[in-house]
């Protein structure tokens, strides 16, 4: 150590520096003022020699620690503007700039606003950021990390050496900054930190990070998200009457790893170019209005589909870059399709290079796990009481609409934030302030969520996948409800499924699982699914779980979508069920596509595009889905023939729809059924119909309604219902 000691580099830094331990790194490093001039001091351990480049001229640097440690003095009155070069033992060498040179990049306002949790859009200052700063391009890198004592950003470009790029410290708002000159676009990079105890923690990926390598590798990944020159503008301005309640909404569920794969090259999941196409093409012409596409947040278990995220901020790097999933959402707002994406705000895994532990604290997590462990999964509960982790949250709302044009977002696992006691024993739970199993704070951070999306995007919606009796959920928050737009109806897929499966022979016996969801379908926005959670964990595809012969299956199949189309509530529909996918969903092989070569599993199809059509056509069908004044029962007790029949209607009084099902294999002739008005009644939708693969039972195109009171009605129709089939007629006008 030539010239320790000295105002050159005092050794106490020195040594800190080299071992990774100094907190203060721009106390020390870059230029300094001294009694003559200015003192530039860097550190460079992979360098044997190094030079100060002032306006041309070098200047060479003392060598004062034989690891890397350089000082020189300059005799300018300014603080000089310099660079580095640097000379390697094996003769090579390089110019850079020193990133010690260059002041902060964060202001003064943005640290007030992350301070008081106002900042709604973090995203646009923490992370890696591609900017030109004091006349230089690089990379900004900033990070929330309170309670380490010091971090680093590491990467190839730094051999991965967490003591040649330590960050600096804003006290005030416990983010650490770093710009580094020359990086670009690609670069690869982690956080190294050291928690408070001196102890060094696993390396971190960037909780802001745009992109990722592909699993199972974990880095970040710099990329540049400028503005886009996006081509789905007249999607965007009307998004709010495609998204609204009284709008047709018809969404299939996308698990994009496993929707279609090429078995020519080795079964690998198709791109986010190639399902610009294939995915877009297909929707569209099956008549869906959305897709919702399992979390794309980036995870590193595919086994998990995503739902146990460590990149909030990042598309998969599994299907391309960020780039092309935003040419995948424009394609399908291109053409008519909007996209919802499932958003997992309820807990994060405990892998290493994640959230868990992440400054060694429980940072984003709650510390007790009584309320900061999920047993079920065994991953983290966020800590909805802390301001900074609630901003994270709110960011990423909305980054997904901005950065994307995401239109919706489908909030996962919503009962277990709203209960503490959520698959819990006694004892393995805190009840809060009021000795209640109400989650208060999650409660909080829902509707001011709600109200920041609503407010920022008011054509956009969130769904909640809420699966108790929670009132409220999605009512406006000034009314005391939780903000969302939808709610999934979980208990309609549980009763309507436990009908299905039953024999026809039985059914009678199960009729109020059909009818008993109208007591309360009018309470929330409801959203009726049969998503992937009904095809995995031994259930069965939903074909499978249909009863009978195979004629009767498929029969019962299409019965169950004609009664979920035509019922009150927007649709939902797993991909793959739109065939009858006769097996469960694997996560790791494809749909079976060659399924559509039969003509049962084909007639499927045809019918849900039919059903979609006619749906989106039929006002009464869709517009009050939400309002007990869309829907009238003509008869909802003839459970002895397991048939039910009741109107569907629009807002003008003359759009009217009449649905009858026969939910048993017997043909009914000559059965009467009540309507409202006189006239023709079209049969305009029938499950049973030949084209579908059903066995063409008809009513020669419609009845005229005769002058016969039934069920309460003036006018009646003698109808032949056909076997395990729904049938939709309409009034000529």
């Amino acid at each position: 150590m030539a010239r320790a000691g000295t105002d050159l580099f005092p050794t106490s830094d020195v040594q800190a520096l080299l071992a990774g331990r100094h907190g203060d790194p721009f106390a020390v490093l870059g230029a300094h003022p001294a009694k003559s001039g200015w003192v530039v001091r860097a550190l460079a351990p992979q360098a044997a020699k190094a030079w100060l480049v002032v306006d041309g001229a070098e200047t060479a640097m003392d060598k004062v620690h034989a690891d890397g440690a350089f000082a020189a003095r300059v005799a300018t009155a300014d603080k000089p503007a310099y660079r580095l070069r640097l000379e390697f033992p094996d003769g090579g060498g390089q110019i850079i700039d020193d990133p010690y040179r260059f002041g902060p990049v964060l202001g003064e306002l943005d640290i007030h606003l992350l301070v008081e949790g106002r900042h709604l859009r973090t995203f646009e200052k923490l992370g890696a950021h591609l900017v030109c700063h004091e006349g230089s391009d690089g990379v900004h890198f900033a990070l929330w990390a309170p309670n380490a004592s010091r971090v680093s950003v590491v990467g190839d470009f730094n051999h991965w050496d967490g003591r040649r790029h330590p960050m600096r410290l804003r006290h005030g708002a416990g983010v650490w900054e770093l710009f580094i000159p020359g990086l670009a676009a690609g670069t690869i990079y982690k956080f190294e930190l050291v928690d408070a105890g001196g102890a060094l923690l696993p390396l971190k990926a960037d909780p802001y990070g745009h992109y990722a390598e592909v699993p199972p590798k974990t880095a970040s990944v710099v990329w540049d998200l400028a503005p886009r020159e996006w081509s789905d503008g007249a999607w965007m301005q009307g998004q709010a009457a495609r998204n609204d309640r009284h709008a047709p909404i018809s969404i299939l569920e996308v698990h994009l790893g496993s929707w279609r794969r090429v078995p020519e090259d080795g079964n690998r999941p198709l791109s986010y170019v190639e399902m610009a196409e294939q995915l877009v093409d297909y929707v569209r012409d099956m008549g869906f209005t959305h897709v919702e596409l399992l979390p794309v947040h980036e995870h590193p278990f595919s086994g998990s589909w995503g739902y146990q995220p460590v990149g909030l901020f990042a598309p998969t790097s599994r299907h391309g870059t960020p780039e092309d999933f935003r040419a995948l959402i424009e394609a399908l707002h291109q053409a008519g399709i909007g996209v919802i994406v499932d958003w997992v705000a309820g807990h994060f895994p405990r892998d290493a290079h994640g959230l868990h532990r992440f400054d060694g604290t429980h940072l984003y997590e709650h510390e007790d796990p009584r309320k900061g462990l999920h047993k079920d999964w065994d991953t983290h509960i966020y800590n909805y009481g802390r301001t900074e982790v609630r901003n994270f949250l709110y960011s990423n709302a909305l980054y997904w609409m901005e950065q994307y044009h995401v239109d919706g977002l489908r909030v996962d696992a919503v009962a277990s934030m709203l209960y503490l006691d959520y698959s819990r024993q006694p004892g393995e739970w805190i009840a809060n302030e009021h000795g209640g199993n109400e989650n208060l704070e999650a409660i909080g951070f829902l509707r001011h969520m709600n109200e920041v999306v609503y407010a920022e995007h008011p054509g956009a919606m969130t769904i909640a996948e809420e699966s108790t009796a929670w009132p409220a959920v999605s009512r406006p928050t000034w009314l005391g409800g939780l903000g969302f737009g939808f709610k999934w109806n979980m208990g309609w897929m549980h009763d309507t499924l436990r009908y299905f499966s039953k024999d026809p022979i039985h059914r009678r016996y199960h009729h109020d699982d059909l009818t008993f969801g109208l007591l309360y379908a009018f309470h929330e926005n409801f959203v009726l699914p049969l998503s992937h959670d009904e095809v995995v964990h031994g259930k069965g595809s939903i074909l499978a779980r249909m009863p009978g012969d195979r004629w009767q299956k498929f029969a019962n199949l299409r019965a169950y979508y004609a009664f979920m189309w035509t019922h009150p509530g927007k649709k939902l529909l797993f991909m793959g069920q739109e065939f009858g996918q006769e097996r469960e969903w694997d996560c790791e092989g494809s749909l079976d596509w060659h399924l559509l070569d039969d003509h049962q599993h084909d007639g499927v199809r045809r019918m849900v595009k039919d059903l979609n059509r006619l749906y989106r056509v039929e006002p009464a069908l869709h517009q009050l889905d939400c309002e007990a004044a869309g829907f009238a029962w003509i008869d909802c007790n003839d459970r002895d023939n397991s048939v039910l029949s009741f109107v569907r209607k629009g807002i003008d009084s003359d759009d009217i729809c009449l649905v009858v099902a026969n939910l048993t294999p017997l043909v009914r002739h000559g059965y009467r059924i009540g309507v409202p008005a006189d006239g023709f009644w079209h049969e305009i939708f029938n499950s049973d119909s030949h084209w579908y693969g059903g066995s063409d039972v008809h009513n020669d195109g419609g009845r005229q309604a005769e002058p016969q009171p039934w069920h309460g009605q003036a006018y009646s129709l003698a109808l032949t219902l056909p076997p395990l089939a729904v049938a939709v007629f309409k009034r000529a006008r």
